[in-house]
């Protein structure tokens, strides 16, 4: 049976903040990590969502694994593809995403495709080809200091033009102002010029619904996961989709619950600093300075949390820390391996902690995420509820192991204050 919409998603957070969103707009939904080796069951879904590392990896890796997932894609009948990338358009000036959008359009023979981030829902928004988060600039925003992609530039047109030969233009909020058919004969217009990625303004849903419906024909369309709930109805429009009750049903959830997060943007540190004024004496902080030394704070952690577990206590675990912190330890240890220890650590904690009857699992950060399922053997997920706005619970089968194993899988920018406390009141 073939799909409707193949998606690219750069990393696995962001791969599943798209599917809940898909999901949300009314389609069956199967998130995969990595481009799959063996068949899958495709009976019942009407869109895969391929979780790929490749925000920040070497721009020739992301490429070719990029072209992988858009072959598999498309043998699987999907009649349009989605290049997924963060919300705040996290990139440097040699890509990856203008890299990977050219190789995507050379390979399905395209000749133009959308820039759409925004997320409005969740204070995404691009305004004169210049994105906001909430109210501040993106330069302004706290991304200016993420340790792997800084961004300094809110100026999406400029950034982009740094990353491809080819010409980039904008759509701004007058011309969706007039309607998708405007938009789409805006769109041949730039073509025309030979403009061959499109910002796009976007100030609400309704835009990001004119969007969807201008370019529901396009092979390729690219962005955030705002655009993803648009696309469901556009697609049902042209008869491609079923109107699809309950899309986002789970099994039961059961297991003792656990956080891990590695994230230090600034909504994840007020989420852990919420959670341990509700349960002061429930969290436990890693160092990578620590780590770097010896295994000891890494066995005091196993040792609380096997201590919380055994009292079914809610356990939070972290290597989050303020910007300050986080520089003095990527000056010493290296940014790579800074990250690469805490990602290992609590890589190896998750393993040990699902065996021992963990089966509700929140991970905050998109490469500790990726870490953790690649460190559980999970090759797919089924996309549940969402907890907030690009966050869904959703499931997996393990092997050794009767009952299913719940994780949401949350983009450290993303979910309200009480995210890590409201998590496990969703699934009950």
């Amino acid at each position: 049976m073939a799909i409707t919409l193949g998606a690219i998603a750069d990393d696995f957070t962001g791969a599943t903040d798209l599917a809940n969103n898909l999901v949300r707009g009314g389609m069956r939904c199967l998130q995969v990590i990595g481009v799959p080796k063996e068949d899958i069951n495709l009976n019942e879904i009407d869109a895969v969502v391929i979780a790929l590392k490749t925000r920040s990896c070497p721009v020739n890796e992301a490429i070719a694994d990029s072209l992988k997932a858009a072959a598999w894609l498309r043998a699987q009948g999907a009649k349009q593809l989605f290049f997924k990338y963060c919300s705040t358009f996290d990139s440097t000036d040699k890509g990856n995403i203008g890299p990977v959008a050219d190789a995507l359009l050379d390979e399905l023979e395209a000749s133009q495709t959308i820039m759409v981030p925004a997320f409005p829902v969740n204070g995404r928004t691009v305004y004169q080809g210049h994105l906001f988060v909430g109210d501040r600039l993106l330069n302004d925003s706290g991304m200016q200091h993420h340790p792997l992609t800084p961004m300094n530039d809110a100026d999406l047109v400029r950034v982009l033009s740094h990353q491809t030969a080819h010409k980039v233009g904008l759509t701004n909020h007058i011309v969706l102002a007039l309607g998708a058919e405007a938009t789409r004969t805006h769109l041949a217009s730039l073509e025309e010029q030979s403009v061959r990625h499109v910002v796009c303004d976007t100030l609400n849903e309704q835009n990001l619904e004119i969007l969807a419906e201008a370019t529901v024909q396009f092979p390729l369309v690219t962005g955030g996961s705002g655009l993803g709930q648009a696309l469901p109805a556009q697609y049902r429009a042209q008869g491609w989709l079923d109107t699809i009750n309950e899309p986002g049903r789970l099994m039961p959830a059961s297991g003792h619950a656990l956080i891990l997060s590695g994230s230090c943007s600034r909504a994840t540190l007020a989420q852990i600093a919420d959670f341990l004024e509700r349960y002061p004496d429930s969290g436990f902080a890693l160092d990578p300075l620590s780590l770097s030394k010896d295994d000891k704070q890494w066995k005091q952690a196993l040792a609380f949390a096997l201590e919380n577990v055994s009292r079914n206590a809610p356990t939070l675990i972290y290597a989050s820390a303020e910007p300050t912190k986080v520089d003095i330890a990527q000056r010493t240890l290296g940014r790579e391996r800074a990250g690469a220890l805490v990602e290992e650590a609590l890589s190896q904690l998750a393993i040990i902690l699902v065996d021992k009857g963990v089966g509700r699992l929140v991970v905050a950060g998109g490469e500790t995420s990726g870490a953790v399922t690649s460190a559980l053997g999970i090759t797919a997920l089924h996309i549940g509820e969402q907890i907030d706005p690009g966050v869904p619970w959703t499931q997996t089968e393990l092997e050794n192991s009767e009952a299913p194993l719940s994780l949401a899988l949350k983009s450290g920018n993303f979910g309200e204050v009480n995210f890590f406390t409201k998590a496990f009141e969703v699934l009950l």
